[in-house]
């Protein structure tokens, strides 16, 4: 699976969307700048998410993604060991590994865009750089930069089945 639109120019989060997450999410949104990727259904899937909390606190994951049904397929290829042949398959690659890190060192920079928060100085998210631990945190990366800068995530995300055409993603927002 290949979403048509991917990536996209980050939007402004506008009311709508902020209900729409925070039903996806079953609680109120925090800290989010915009949405970075929005689902074919047209609800916000990925929202990327300031490094630091309106409580002060301290949040590496830049890439949040929010839709259920995207977020449920990736649980299901989690459950179904994928993590773990990523993992086989990063340490036996150099050059797999390489572009993994790779990805770390983008996540890093495009955080450092929105702002520095030294609690979480070089700390990225989904495992990186040295391993696959969230799938989901590498699929919200890569929808948000776009094929060819999370290689584990856009491996992930040609796994997926085609989430969105069995309807929209069932937020309040959406239906």
């Amino acid at each position: 699976m290949k979403p048509e639109a991917w990536p996209q120019e980050p939007e402004a989060v506008t009311e709508a969307d902020a209900r729409a997450v925070s039903a996806q999410l079953g609680r109120p949104i925090r800290g989010a700048r915009a949405v970075a990727w929005r689902c074919p259904c047209g609800q916000p899937a990925v929202v990327e998410t300031e490094p630091r909390l309106p409580d002060g606190s301290p949040f590496p994951t830049t890439y949040y993604l929010t839709c259920t049904k995207a977020a449920s397929a990736i649980g299901r290829l989690e459950g179904g060991g994928v993590m773990k042949d990523m993992n086989e398959r990063l340490a036996a690659d150099p050059e797999l590994a390489a572009r993994h890190r790779r990805a770390h060192e983008d996540y890093l920079a495009r955080r450092a865009r929105l702002g520095e928060v030294p609690e979480i100085a070089g700390v990225s998210a989904g495992g990186l750089p040295d391993r696959v631990k969230c799938l989901h945190a590498l699929v919200g990366h890569a929808l948000a930069a776009g094929p060819g800068v999370d290689p584990m995530g856009d491996e992930a995300i040609a796994m997926l089945p085609e989430w969105w055409k069995s309807g929209g993603c069932g937020t309040e927002a959406g239906e």
